[in-house]
């Protein structure tokens, strides 16, 4: 099996990125004119990160749920074209004095109330079409709405610190108790859901009537203060207070000493196995929903997982365990037949790794900004590529392309310009990009940031901090003609569009 996709290429692009003038990027008017910059530079993929309510830290990849869209994605001025709001509720809100980065403080403390405004007027309007919504969501959403609302009355505290322990375990008196007492709450995060999917459907479609097919991020694990480990806490190692027994991590590596502790619970998968893995289907459904090509975060760990015992203070006291393997990767692979999926095979590769991977017939990772620190045997080189793969020059958890050039061995990097024939006057980003999309691979991807030739003030995410990430933005008038004329060149001269 193969990803199904012609010769072609895409850019890295989340959302929040996206300029508007609320503070974080929308689905809005800039989200539609990206899929025009994205089609007139020949490019026929549009990468995002995973679109899911953030908690602290704002991490895409830390979600209240794994099927719910972030309502701060919502475009406040679509909502004041539908009548839901008037000018005058978000003329003049403070959303952030920085134009290059997302003030999610400021956003926390202000988006609610004007949302709310919206639901007060749309939700008499609108009741019957959010029933029939939240009625073809049933599976999810209302566990959702209620979780959310239950964070709202308990000072968004995560759910394990809830003052109410029944709640906490879901007794059927608390739940119908509360479902009571937060019924007015519930509507309003249902109706943002509503609000959220009616606008990504409408940019989906006109990304896909342009030629764009949008890749969308699966995150391999779920938040530990999510719906989905509240509502569903049998599909995960958990004590009887609902506490995880272990959680998910890395190991030290040459980056980190004390690795990576992520603090996910870890999967029962014996239990998921024994249902056919309805969960993750079920799961994998809600994103086939989103987008058109599933990237599969964290792919190795369904080869073995880094699994700590809960309450380590590093991930040093891990251990290796043995994932579900092709039982599992079969039955996705089967049930989802028609979906192109890529794996995020990062990492520590093992033989074990490797054999899954050449197993599942899923194309993997080649990242440009890791191959020239091995010399010619590494298989990051575009020379040891071959076609069932993906090409970045960087994902998120990368310097951008330029940082890379500023801050690596110097060594290696007189390597990169040796083997890209990379030249000053034509730019060291460009060098890389070039010799990307001249690659084997069936897809190149390249970062918005690696396009700008930004520095290490662009980079989206440093691995291991909790704070400070995901706040870069694109500027209005940086993906213009000239921009989109200079990557089209480089896409048709290597053979990515038509």
């Amino acid at each position: 099996m193969t990803m199904n996709l012609k010769r072609s290429s895409g850019i890295l692009m989340p959302i929040s990125s996206l300029p508007s003038q609320y503070g974080i990027g929308t689905l809005g008017e800039a989200a539609f004119r990206f899929a025009d910059f994205l089609k007139s530079a020949g490019q026929t993929c549009w990468q995002l990160l995973p679109l899911g309510p953030t908690g602290y830290g704002d991490s895409p990849y830390s979600s209240f749920s794994a099927y719910a869209g972030n309502p701060y994605f919502i475009d406040l001025g679509c909502l004041c074209r539908d009548g839901l709001l008037e000018m005058g509720d978000i003329d003049g809100v403070d959303w952030g004095n920085d134009p290059r980065n997302v003030d999610y403080g400021k956003i926390y403390a202000r988006r609610w109330e004007v949302l709310r405004k919206a639901f007060r007027a749309g939700w008499p309007r609108d009741r019957q079409a959010v029933l029939a919504f939240a009625e073809e969501n049933g599976r999810w959403l209302p566990d959702y709405a209620l979780f959310m609302a239950l964070k709202q009355h308990f000072g968004m505290r995560p759910w394990t610190y809830w003052a109410d322990k029944d709640i906490r375990t879901r007794h059927p008196e608390s739940m119908a108790r509360y479902q009571a007492l937060l019924e007015d709450d519930m509507r309003f995060f249902t109706y943002l859901q509503f609000l959220f999917f009616r606008q990504w459907h409408t940019l989906r479609e006109y990304a896909g009537s342009r030629g764009i097919r949008l890749i969308g991020d699966l995150p391999m694990y779920v938040a530990p203060d999510s719906a989905d480990v509240w509502a569903e806490p049998e599909n995960f190692l958990l004590d009887e207070q609902n506490l995880p027994r272990e959680v998910s991590g890395v190991p030290p590596d040459r980056f980190s000493a004390d690795g990576q502790l992520w603090g996910n619970p870890i999967y029962d998968w014996q239990r998921m196995r024994e249902d056919g893995y309805s969960w993750w289907i079920r799961r994998i459904a809600g994103s086939k929903r989103l987008y058109d090509i599933l990237r599969i975060d964290h792919f190795r760990g369904l080869e073995s997982y880094w699994s700590v015992p809960y309450g380590a203070k590093t991930s040093k006291a891990g251990r290796w365990v043995k994932g579900p393997g092709m039982d599992f990767v079969r039955i996705i692979r089967d049930w989802f037949a028609g979906v192109p999926i890529i794996a995020e095979d990062l990492g520590l590769m093992t033989p074990e790794v490797g054999q899954l991977m050449a197993e599942s017939g899923f194309p993997g990772m080649k990242v440009l900004a890791f191959a020239f620190g091995d010399g010619e045997a590494s298989g990051y080189l575009p020379h040891n590529y071959g076609h069932n793969c993906v090409c970045y020059v960087g994902t998120h958890d990368n310097e951008t392309i330029i940082q890379w050039r500023d801050t690596a061995d110097r060594r290696d990097v007189a390597f990169a310009r040796r083997y890209l024939a990379i030249h000053d006057d034509e730019g060291f980003n460009w060098g890389v990009i070039r010799g990307g999309m001249s690659s084997v691979a069936d897809l190149f991807v390249v970062q918005m940031q690696d396009c700008l030739g930004l520095g290490g003030e662009a980079r989206m995410n440093i691995p291991g901090t909790e704070t400070g990430n995901w706040r870069w933005r694109l500027l209005p008038g940086e993906a213009d003609d000239v921009l989109a004329a200079k990557l089209y060149e480089y896409t048709k001269m290597y053979g990515r569009c038509e």
